[in-house]
């Protein structure tokens, strides 16, 4: 039973004045037309039209049915409108999820200029270097550091996430500037306490080739900024991703250390759920954020 399209049918009967005329209208037999508005009236147990040879008129329920149904039928163009342009123009809240250095250095610059391109668009960004869990619907778009598997996930890949060494030249003044990455040793490397081994760099070389480096340091934190203030403050080596190092590094306020050795970049992707039809919100985000980050 299509509710809308019997309405729209009465409709179209008390405005075109006759079965016939909706019929053509329709491009359907009168029958037809007349058997639609039976079923009607036997479903609502009332009479909406008092029919005669020459006319037909409203009854008071066909008077309320036929308003009702008008409103009713503006609302329905007025959803699917609204939806249409959903999917053709950028419009409303756009949830995405990043890591913390990532997000801070990199991303919310790129958000400025992305919203300043689509002015109807709100984003909620959340920071946070878990893996998020898109089964919970909380995400439309996530930028994942490190392999992303899990069902049903889409995923694009960005470019790899770089971390560099770098300290203050105050820090390098008093204690040297290593040459080989074993020197690290005898260093402040400043660690972050959610890596799994604090106590050793893994390092690659210009070449391809690995030194594990047994690092030590007095000061830990949590996050990656207060890393590099520390270093700023010549309290030892950090080693950073190059975007939250690129300002002080810019500036003099740090300087590279072993600039040809490095850890191994880590594969960053931007991951999404599948979906058939993705609003014109969604489609401009991927597109932009592919364009400035992706390979």
């Amino acid at each position: 039973m299509n509710l809308l399209a019997d309405m729209e049918m009465f409709v179209r009967v008390v405005e075109c004045g006759s079965f016939a005329a909706a019929a053509d209208a329709s491009s359907v037999s009168a029958t037809m037309v007349a058997k639609r508005i039976r079923n009607i009236e036997q479903r609502l147990g009332a009479r909406l039209l008092h029919r005669t040879t020459r006319r037909q008129q409203l009854s008071e329920a066909g008077q309320l049915y036929y308003e009702r149904s008008k409103q009713l039928l503006r609302d329905a163009a007025v959803a699917e409108s609204s939806v249409s342009e959903l999917q053709s123009t950028p419009r409303g809240l756009l949830r995405i999820a990043a890591p913390v250095s990532f997000g801070s250095y990199c991303l919310v610059p790129a958000l400025a200029d992305y919203m300043a391109a689509h002015a109807d668009v709100r984003v909620d960004l959340t920071l946070d270097n878990a893996t998020p869990r898109f089964s919970k619907g909380n995400y439309e778009l996530v930028i994942h550091i490190g392999e992303v598997d899990a069902p049903g996930i889409v995923v694009r890949p960005l470019k790899p996430y770089r971390r560099t060494l770098a300290a203050a030249p105050g820090y390098l003044k008093r204690h040297g500037v290593p040459k080989r990455p074993e020197q690290l040793a005898d260093h402040e490397c400043l660690g972050l306490t959610y890596w799994q081994r604090r106590d050793r760099w893994r390092l690659v070389g210009p070449r391809g080739e690995i030194c594990d480096v047994p690092v030590r340091g007095r000061l830990t934190a949590n996050h990656g900024e207060a890393v590099r203030a520390a270093a700023v403050q010549g309290l030892g080596i950090a080693l950073q991703p190059e975007a939250t190092l690129a300002n002080d590094l810019a500036t003099g306020r740090l300087v590279p250390v072993l600039p040809a050795w490095s850890l191994a970049p880590s594969p960053m992707y931007l991951a999404y759920t599948q979906d058939r039809r993705p609003t014109a919100k969604l489609r401009s985000a991927i597109d932009f954020l592919m364009e400035r980050f992706g390979t």
